[in-house]
């Protein structure tokens, strides 16, 4: 059926849920509620599982969760009036088989639930795993609703055949078989995570979508941090052919109106559409992460970050005094006897610069105690990798004492280089309640640093001799990183051919690496799985970032060369 409708006033608004806060939630979806109905808008569409957040993951398994979930259904429901909403939840499955819940769509207005409509396509890859907790839609019609025929979908429905690694393919085409059923508008709501190159995926896929099936689309897309998760948003309006009306900004909470009329959307104000770079995603990423972690914890502490002249530790003081405020970031610099002159006055003007309070522990008089009492154990005299561990040890104790004492939370420095090869330690330097650059190589770290100070700052908050200065853990006398490692540039290519395009070793030698560098490389990362595991949670970057995405086992015999 086609309408004959004057138009149809649409909002499309992201919103930041907390997972689990459902009466939060609750009252956020009503708020945006009464703001739409106050602007006459005829139909709001919010995010997938926006009522209990995204994602649950066993929380789904509480009778009382659920329980709590139907009760803010029900408040929604008594709270619509003119304005209809579609928004996300799970539902308990109204089938007697298979499993016990539904990833569900409701379309409700008036006092009523009008439709409800389950996701038909689950993921099982990276980082999701909603067959485990929801049983797949048998079938999906459109909705006849206010005299136009909506095609509902949500998330996965519409990435039928556009992962950003393809773990398997769809038998089914939702949006098609929606399109074939009469649906002359499809509405897509998502909890789409970020990853660098996800946008231009998204986009890509949305405008072929339009334009092989002639649609307009509706995409309402989740925004904020859930622990290692992170939502951009960029919830859209696109129309048949493939061209973007409008999108929303990226990262925040936010809405986009179109009317819909004879087939096409019509923006109601002009929004940017173009996408920020590389670099300046990974900061606005970063940044929401680390705040949306301190806010959804409810946690009214500081950072607490150990600086040690280097380029890791400055970008995390960076951005955690941007996501928290300068006074609620702490620094501790805590030289030993192989320190260079940098790591004290570099960190002290990083501090100047950003406007932190630093603290200076000098660990050398701690050093020779502990080497003093261990000296029986040790039986020699060999300065080797237990002395140059206990040093980073001592400091991860030095500033989990500090933490502890003072309630702050300690920010990792960790980088996704040193995470892959293992050139980091336990219960030392990789301590932390969160390890926001994690997911970004050593090579993208320089170039957030490079970025941060010409076009965010427009002046030199890192200082250039932590640019300039040779990469080094400062664990032993004259040590660099390049004395252990490949060349950053060298080992991050590598690294990237063999995590994010799961190439094998050979593959990556033969596109020009030295073999035995390869081989040394793919070695060291199976030998670090252990240490990873114990890492703390670290923000989601990239289509294959360490942690709950990547699931390798520890003990095991198999290696790729």
């Amino acid at each position: 059926m086609t309408s004959s409708q004057p138009g149809l006033k649409i909002r499309c608004q992201q919103l930041n849920p907390v997972v689990g806060d459902i009466k939060g939630n609750t009252l956020a979806i009503l708020d945006a509620l009464d703001r739409a109905s106050k602007d006459a808008i005829q139909l709001l569409v919010l995010p997938e599982l926006v009522l209990c957040g995204y994602p649950p993951m066993d929380l789904l398994e509480r009778d009382a969760f659920i329980n709590d979930i139907n009760n803010g259904i029900e408040n929604i429901v008594k709270a619509s009036q003119n304005t209809a909403i579609i928004f996300g939840t799970p539902l308990r499955n109204p089938i007697q088989s298979g499993r016990p819940l539904v990833n569900a769509a409701l379309l409700v207005q008036n006092g009523n639930i009008v439709a409800s409509r389950f996701k038909t396509l689950l993921p099982t890859y990276d980082v999701f795993d909603e067959l485990r907790y929801f049983e797949p839609a048998r079938d999906n019609t459109p909705v006849l609703w206010n005299g136009y025929n909506l095609g509902i979908t949500i998330c996965e429905d519409i990435w039928n055949v556009e992962n950003e690694r393809v773990y398997h393919t769809y038998d089914r085409d939702p949006s098609k078989d929606l399109k074939d059923l009469g649906a002359e508008i499809i509405i897509n709501i998502s909890a789409s995570p970020f990853t660098h190159t996800k946008a231009e995926s998204r986009r890509k896929m949305l405008r072929r979508h339009a334009s092989e099936l002639n649609l307009p689309f509706v995409y309402s897309n989740q925004c904020g941090a859930n622990t290692d998760l992170i939502f951009d948003g960029d919830s859209m309006f696109v129309n048949p052919g493939g061209d973007i009306v409008s999108v929303a900004p990226m990262f925040d909470e936010g809405s986009i109106d179109a009317t819909f009329n004879a087939g096409r959307f019509m923006a109601n104000e002009a929004l940017s559409k173009g996408l920020p770079t590389k670099d300046e995603r990974s900061y606005r990423a970063i940044i929401r992460g680390i705040r949306d972690y301190f806010a959804k914890l409810k946690l009214d502490r500081k950072a607490v970050v150990g600086l040690s002249g280097g380029i890791d530790s400055a970008v995390v003081a960076a951005l955690a005094t941007e996501a928290l405020g300068s006074e609620h970031v702490i620094g501790i610099t805590m030289p030993s006897m192989f320190s260079s002159a940098g790591s004290v006055t570099d960190s002290e003007e990083l501090a100047r610069n950003l406007g932190i309070k630093i603290h200076q522990v000098p660990i050398k008089g701690i050093y020779t105690a502990f080497e003093h009492e261990l000296s029986a154990l040790f039986e020699d005299d060999q300065f080797g990798l237990a002395h140059e561990n206990l040093q980073s040890r001592i400091r991860g104790s030095i500033i989990m004492a500090y933490s502890n004492k003072h309630g702050h939370l300690m920010l990792n420095t960790g980088n996704k280089s040193e995470l892959a090869v293992g050139y980091c330690t336990l219960y030392g330097d990789m301590n932390g309640a969160l390890a926001p650059i994690s997911d970004l190589y050593k090579t993208e770290v320089y170039s957030l640093a490079h970025w941060l100070n010409e076009k965010y700052f427009m002046k030199e908050v890192i200082p250039q001799n932590t640019m300039l200065k040779e990469p080094s853990a400062e664990l032993a006398p004259g040590q660099f990183d390049a004395d252990s490692l490949p060349p950053y540039p060298i080992l991050d290519s590598i690294l990237y051919h063999y995590l994010e395009e799961a190439q094998t070793a050979n593959d990556i030698i033969k596109s020009g690496f030295e073999s035995l560098t390869v081989q040394k490389v793919l070695r060291l990362i199976t030998q670090s799985e252990f240490k990873r595991k114990q890492s703390p949670p670290g923000l989601r970057l990239s289509p294959k970032a360490f942690g709950f995405g990547r699931r390798i086992p520890i003990v095991q015999g198999w290696k790729e060369f």
